[in-house]
């Protein structure tokens, strides 16, 4: 990875002590300023803000959907379904960690759409970008990509895409979306392993296998799998919603493959005070997947595997363990597929996710969107392009306008270190929770995230309650699984936004416990 992201600006962390009240006793929160940004401090000891005309805190005027709001959703779902919709935004009046509504209300969103805005809304540098001549030239013509590919294609990935790479891999096929990242790596997945059963990429097609293909039989259609993970989440298209373990409404009356699902550990916390049980919970379920690669009647091509199953529950797991699972597909020929859909691009204090692992030999691919407002997935070994034209292929095979806006979001990562602001803000907003599950342990159950930038969740007992009063004190949160609150705040998220955080969720769990 690029040597700016590595950079680390190196502060004194300034104390100041605030106090988050309980019924039951009062728990002093420390409260340390020691992110990138505090190298520039303000008169008062704070830090200086990146977006310096954002609101001081949250906004409201009226319920959140207000009138105005009500109207605009009324006329929308007679054209479009608004079942799904959390909140009518005006991206006009939307600037920096706020979202506004029609209504004026401006809300602090630690939840940055579905974790898919990098570096705040209205980001003037990614303004500048979006309105270049390149940028116009990209939106006016879009080229389909692999027959007719703009002149400056390769410029635009290796000072881009390919600059911020995962180590080890310095390819990248480009796609549209997490979940058509996803199935194109499935598909190269599946060339590969054929490949290599047929005798390399020299070897063509037999007949039998030309002719079985056309009636999705084998050999040509052959009988292999992607194997995924209990609670899983890798998109919703066909292929990959196979994969996909998440939830059975993403699931009903859609037909799906007969692919494998390995279980995932299942973690006690605090980690420190459970380390035997969550050791033994991991080696058990790295045999269990061992099994599954040797006994599924469809055997895996490559086993894919979030980071963090954050829809699924933002489910963590050890180094250890995926390094285990990473020994696991070279002991047995297949291929790992990492996805970093939502993970990726600096959230979890690294720009991947995966580098906390320290692996001593690279994913075989490494998928990626959210965040980078882009999609695709890297590759490094030769072997996983097709062996000819057309196998992994569709009309635009990417867009070169959202590459160029990754270009964009990298370059104003790199120049505010926020990589680095997420890793400390994270410690910072982890402690703070830390004080808020001591006093309120039935509120804040299962607290994690620690040392993962602002990658946090916990569960809690009347979660949606939670999201919904989350709104009316000013914020907006996600939730994820059964029962989690998930924090995915942009990476320009500071500790101010913490701070007001923090005192909004307190706010609402006192609303509760008195």
């Amino acid at each position: 990875m690029a040597s700016m992201m590595r950079s680390v600006s190196i502060v004194r962390p300034a104390i100041r002590q605030a106090t988050l009240c309980s019924s039951r006793t009062s728990v002093p929160v420390s409260r340390k300023y020691a992110t990138a940004a505090a190298a520039t401090s303000t008169a008062n000891g704070g830090e200086e803000p990146y977006f310096p005309d954002e609101p001081k805190g949250p906004i409201m005027k009226t319920q959140i959907p207000g009138p105005k709001s009500q109207e605009a959703i009324q006329r929308l779902s007679k054209v479009f379904d608004t079942r799904s919709l959390n909140m009518m935004a005006d991206y006009r009046k939307s600037i920096g960690n706020y979202i506004a509504d029609l209504d004026g209300n401006v809300l602090l969103d630690v939840y940055a759409q579905i974790a898919s805005i990098p570096v705040g809304y209205s980001n003037h540098n990614l303004i500048e970008a979006a309105s270049s001549p390149e940028m116009v030239g990209a939106i006016i013509n879009r080229p389909a990509l692999g027959n007719f590919p703009q002149h400056d294609w390769v410029d635009i990935l290796e000072t881009g895409i390919l600059k911020v790479a995962p180590k080890g891999l310095n390819q990248v096929f480009t796609a549209l979306a997490g979940s058509d990242a996803n199935e194109l790596a499935y598909k190269a997945a599946f060339i590969w392993k054929r490949s290599h059963e047929r005798g390399g990429h020299h070897v063509d097609f037999t007949a039998e296998e030309t002719h079985s293909a056309m009636h999705n039989q084998s050999p040509g259609s052959p009988e292999l799998s992607i194997m995924s993970f209990k609670s899983g989440f890798h998109g919703r298209l066909f292929g990959s919603l196979s994969t996909t373990r998440s939830k059975p409404i993403h699931k009903l009356d859609i037909p799906a493959f007969d692919w494998p699902q390995a279980p995932f550990p299942a973690l006690k916390y605090p980690l420190e005070e459970h380390a035997e049980e969550n050791a033994a919970e991991e080696k058990r379920c790295l045999e269990e997947a061992e099994k599954l690669i040797l006994t599924w009647p469809k055997p895996p091509a490559a086993a894919i595997i979030e980071p963090v199953q954050s829809e699924g529950g933002d489910n963590h797991a050890s180094a250890s363990f995926f390094r285990g699972i990473r020994a696991l597909t070279r002991k047995h020929n297949i291929l790992m597929i990492v996805d970093e859909v939502q993970t990726g691009v600096g959230a979890t204090g690294k720009f991947w996710a995966h580098e906390h692992w320290n692996l001593q030999d690279p994913p075989d691919m490494v998928t990626f969107s959210k965040k980078a407002q882009t999609a695709g997935y890297y590759f490094g070994r030769d072997d996983l392009r097709p062996n000819k034209p057309y196998r992994q292929f569709n009309t635009w095979m990417g867009d070169p306008a959202r590459a160029l806006l990754f270009r964009a979001i990298i370059d104003e990562i790199g120049r505010l270190d926020l990589v680095e602001n997420t890793r400390v803000t994270g410690d910072y907003l982890f402690d703070g929770l830390e004080q808020l599950a001591k006093a309120y342990p039935e509120e804040f159950r299962n607290l994690r995230g620690k040392g993962k930038g602002t990658f946090i969740a916990w569960d809690s007992p009347r979660r949606d309650e939670v999201l919904k009063k989350a709104k009316e004190v000013g914020i907006n949160i996600g939730g994820s699984g059964e029962k989690a609150v998930r924090l995915r705040p942009m990476l320009v998220f500071q500790r101010h936004h913490a701070d007001l955080l923090l005192e909004g969720v307190e706010k609402i769990v006192k609303s509760w416990v008195g």
